[in-house]
């Protein structure tokens, strides 16, 4: 039987507000920024709030905008495995200096033998996602 396990990202502080986070982060297209450049991924289906590819050797993986929450929340919602149902969700708050904080969190139904399988390389991509959030410059448009 399949339990709820969630996997956290540590929090990271960006170049940015919470709300040019938000605004940037609800169009799915601009998450190809965080996407490393990867042999494994493939197949790359992106639109405004849906995105799908197939990752090695996992297959396909499909999510799209589920719920936001003006400058505090993103939720995605996704199937990976076929069968597995995920959570992927940007919690942003506001420093005193004005930037935002954002902590990742995904969720997802794993059975325990899957969740021992797939926790380090989920850990290991949340701590990808989040380094290239924080490195990242581009969150305001061009003038």
């Amino acid at each position: 039987m399949a339990d709820m396990s969630t996997f956290e990202s540590r929090k990271g502080i960006l170049t940015c507000t919470p709300t040019e986070v938000f605004d940037f982060v609800t169009d799915i297209r601009n998450f190809k920024q965080f996407v490393p450049d990867n042999a494994s991924i493939s197949d790359i289906n992106i639109d405004s709030k849906s995105c799908s590819f197939i990752i090695s050797p996992i297959g396909n993986v499909n999510f799209r905008l589920s719920e936001k929450e003006p400058h505090n929340k993103v939720v995605y919602s996704g199937s990976a495995l076929q069968a597995n149902d995920f959570s992927l969700i940007l919690n942003i708050k506001e420093t005193t200096a004005g930037r935002a904080e954002v902590h990742i969190e995904l969720a997802a139904k794993l059975n325990p033998l899957l969740k021992v399988m797939v926790a380090k390389p989920v850990e290991g991509f949340l701590e990808k996602l989040m380094d290239e959030m924080e490195k990242f410059q581009g969150w305001r448009p061009e003038r």
